[in-house]
């Protein structure tokens, strides 16, 4: 029973660091590799596969701005934490620890003593190569979100990375949140200490949309739903056949949260889309989502969270069901 952990997400100039973790548990999948020597067909289809045998996974994700603040380097080891906090409330018992590379990001924690560094862990133990596959496919969907929230930018097709395409649009368009400002090639757009707001993105920006601000309200959903007491299983998780904005795990219940936000917090209860029509695909998203991961249907609850303002704030988090 070893948790193998792997980071994505350590170079680009944009989005966030994701630390995938996964006690495979003796379970064999064939193609486990470095998630980088597969193609996305393969990686989407070895996500599922995982998702479905792992007898645990978490997903540690760190925001630019917090990697602007920290550093990369406690970052890292955040995300880290983060990711086997996660398996850590599914409650399956493990031994050991790999991490892949040379750092062992859990030092400084209780559970530093049982970790093994390992370069090329991500080809060597099946563990770990889930974890590279599972981060990077949920990043990478992320980042491919982020192209419709940002437009102009190519976040889907280069995920982030400073690729030519990404350089020649920041300096038409400026920087968004996603941004990593701590990053060389970008810290010239970093507000000064005497500046008390972020820089403002050149002349050319798109201005701020309502779905952009809606994107930034389910970050600060999740992030209350962490202040009080769960652990982020997964974030925006779809199938042809439905969709959760927020998957959370609390004691020994899995939430399913669907996050609404309304610009103006005059124009109506927040909740009142909370219809019974939308109720069902609610209930039938968790369903199918405990079927492919295993999980007992007893242990199941439905959440809103209704957000507003801009900067958004939570108005109000009810339990549905």
């Amino acid at each position: 029973m070893i948790v193998g952990i792997d980071e994505v997400g350590r170079g680009p100039w944009a989005g966030p660091l994701v630390v995938g973790a996964v006690i495979m548990g003796g379970e064999n999948i064939d193609g486990l590799t470095d998630s980088k020597k597969l193609t996305k067909k393969r990686r989407d289809e070895l996500d599922i596969i995982i998702r479905e045998k792992a007898f645990a996974y978490g997903l540690g994700w760190v925001s630019a701005a917090e990697i602007d603040t920290l550093g990369l380097a406690s970052a890292l080891e955040l995300a880290c934490r983060r990711a086997l906090d996660v398996v850590d409330t599914l409650g399956v018992a493990y031994h050991e620890i790999v991490i892949d590379g040379t750092i062992n990001l859990l030092k400084n924690t209780t559970k530093g003593p049982y970790v093994t560094t390992m370069k090329k862990a991500d080809l060597l133990v099946p563990s770990v190569s889930a974890a590279s596959i599972i981060a990077k496919v949920a990043r990478d969907n992320y980042m491919a979100e982020q192209d419709i929230v940002y437009p102009g930018y190519g976040f889907a097709s280069h995920v982030g990375y400073g690729t030519a395409m990404h350089r020649q649009a920041i300096d038409k368009l400026g920087v968004t949140p996603l941004h990593r400002l701590s990053f060389a090639p970008l810290s010239k757009y970093r507000p000064s200490k005497s500046e008390t707001h972020a820089p403002s993105p050149s002349a050319n920006a798109p201005s701020t949309t309502t779905k952009e601000i809606g994107n930034k309200a389910e970050d600060e959903a999740s992030n209350h739903l962490i202040r009080n007491g769960h652990s982020i299983i997964d974030r925006n998780w779809k199938t042809k056949y439905c969709e959760i904005d927020i998957i959370s795990k609390k004691d020994d219940t899995v939430y399913f949260t669907e996050v609404k936000y309304r610009k103006n917090p005059g124009s109506g209860d927040g909740m009142s889309y909370i219809t019974k029509k939308k109720l069902n695909q609610m209930n039938f998203a968790a369903k199918f989502y405990a079927h492919i991961n295993k999980i007992s249907e007893n242990d199941l609850r439905l959440c809103a969270i209704s957000m507003t303002g801009n900067p958004a704030g939570v108005e109000d988090m009810v339990i549905v069901d």
